[in-house]
């Protein structure tokens, strides 16, 4: 297919442009410089030239302006050249890969307060609330990986944005998805920040509790935490850094065992009590309670990274990126319900009501076995902590990385230098730092801003899908994804509500550059 007949006005450059290609294509990320759409957009002039295909020869490149082809056409005019940016640089993904950076970014610091979402919901409404919000993002996951490539357009949506904006329009992109896809790059590299200098000062009390050495201050320790995080974020790509995601992975698989181990080991402590905690006003009693699901919701993030993640894979008609994504991710999964059921329902188990609501598994550890448990488990457990925030960083920031060079490609229309590059990263990382110095109690809004983000895990990803693959009305993925994607949205609703009637309640302690 494709053999063009010339007459004799139209050159032979003209007749070689338009051949269909291959049938093996592959697919393709919106991009200006490789993709065939672009071929098939002819000036009137140069149709007039040449002598109409059979209808069974015609490409199916040569559409209408109105169809959804066209309209991707106009988005790949928008993005910037894939070869050049970070998170697609590297096509050379594969499923030990997605399972490395979907560990990494699927466990973390925020599953260490599961417990303290017990102590509200009870035994029985914990563990449901647990396994449903487990299956409902595992479900959504499943959603983006198979929204990721087009197999009527060739494309590859290889960001959440991108995703989000070809489905609903750039206009809806900006303002209900930017805002929380970019707090979760950089609102998880500051909190990161965080736990990270936190945890290193406690990990220096540990080991050098009597050194001579004068301690860092609070600020100190977050300096260098992100000293450390810069340096390794000058790897170049997001394939690049699978070694350093497999460490995190590692190491988050670490501490999440060690901690309930080490609860579960010494035993429940006395007078421990598993009746919910009752609030004496109703409306308190309500909040109580979103905030646990809120807790529960906000155990499982990393969707904003699952299409760059996927990102990384070759991908043919053959051989479709989302084959080796899923298997990497039922692997991830599987690994990551064993840390996190284990977590949650040890601790509850052994702390009951006394769980420290501030750091959850983290704090009681130090504060109830500080003193009879061996000092280099306890140094071993802040190690991984540590080593972990840094691998973290890493793959939360890429797509702020991805972002800022996007500009200067757009703009320069070539790639950004090495040294631009190292500042960009630089520029992030100890910006990230200042906001961690700055505003202390950032942490005091988690709630509220946490809340605008829980539709990219739980609503989006539904409303994507019945957008774009239209399933029939009234059958059984029709009724899923409306209920899915529209509870998500009430979920985000009232976690905002939540967010703001603590705030207003408990008010905020305001104290600049005066981080505990």
């Amino acid at each position: 297919m494709g053999e063009v007949v010339e007459d004799g006005s139209a050159p032979r450059h003209q007749a070689q442009a338009i051949q269909a290609p291959p049938m093996q294509m592959q697919y393709n990320s919106p991009s200006l410089s490789r993709n065939p759409l672009l071929l098939s957009v002819q000036s009137d002039g140069d149709a007039a030239n040449r002598t109409q295909k059979s209808s069974h020869q015609a490409p199916n490149f040569l559409s209408p302006l109105g169809t959804p082809l066209r309209k991707a056409i106009q988005l790949t005019k928008l993005d910037p050249q894939d070869a050049w940016l970070p998170i697609t640089e590297s096509r050379n993904g594969n499923a030990y890969y997605a399972a490395f950076h979907t560990l990494c970014s699927g466990i973390g610091i925020q599953a260490l307060v599961l417990p303290v979402a017990f102590t509200i919901l009870g035994w029985t409404w914990g563990i449901i609330s647990l396994i449903v919000a487990f299956i409902w993002q595992l479900y959504t996951l499943w959603i983006l990986v198979k929204l990721h490539e087009s197999a009527e357009t060739g494309m590859r949506y290889s960001r959440y944005l991108q995703l989000f904006s070809a489905t609903f329009g750039e206009k809806m992109g900006k303002l209900f998805a930017l805002f929380p896809i970019m707090y979760l790059s950089g609102g998880t590299c500051v909190a990161l920040i965080i736990v990270g200098g936190s945890t290193m000062k406690l990990f220096f009390q540990i080991v050098c509790g009597h050194c001579s050495a004068k301690p860092l201050t609070t600020v100190e320790w977050y300096l260098v935490f992100t000293c450390a995080a810069v340096v390794l974020s000058q790897l170049p790509n997001l394939n690049s850094i699978a070694g350093v995601s497999l460490v995190g992975a590692v190491t988050a698989i670490g501490y999440c065992t060690t901690m309930w181990m080490i609860s579960v080991t010494e035993g429940r402590l006395d007078g421990v009590s598993y009746d919910p905690i009752k609030e004496e006003d109703n409306m308190a009693m309500i909040f109580s309670v979103l905030n646990a699901l809120g807790i529960i919701a906000f155990a499982f993030r990393g969707h904003n990274l699952t299409l760059e993640i996927q990102a990384t894979m070759p991908s043919s008609e053959k051989k479709p990126s989302k084959i080796p994504m899923w298997r990497g991710v039922k692997v991830a999964y599987l690994i990551i319900a064993l840390c996190l059921f284990p977590l949650a329902v040890g601790g509850y188990w052994a702390y009951g009501h006394k769980i420290p609501a501030n750091g959850g598994m983290l704090t009681a550890i130090y504060q109830y076995h500080g003193r009879d448990t061996s000092q280099a488990a306890l140094a071993l457990t802040s190690l991984f902590v540590i080593i972990n925030a840094v691998s973290s960083f890493q793959i939360y920031g890429m797509p702020m990385f991805d972002d800022m060079e996007s500009k200067y490609t757009k703009r320069k229309h070539k790639p950004c230098p090495w040294w631009l590059r190292a500042v960009f990263r630089a520029m992030f990382g100890y910006g990230c730092f200042f906001v961690a110095v700055a505003i202390p109690f950032l942490g005091s809004l988690a709630g509220l801003i946490g809340g605008i983000a829980v539709p990219v895990t739980f609503a989006y990803p539904c409303f994507m899908w019945l957008r774009i693959k239209k399933p029939e009305k009234y059958s059984v993925m029709w009724w899923v994804n409306w209920g899915l994607g529209l509870s998500g949205t009430v979920l985000s609703v009232v976690l905002i509500a939540a967010g703001v009637y603590v705030v207003i309640d408990t008010g905020i302690e305001v104290s600049f550059f005066k981080p505990h």
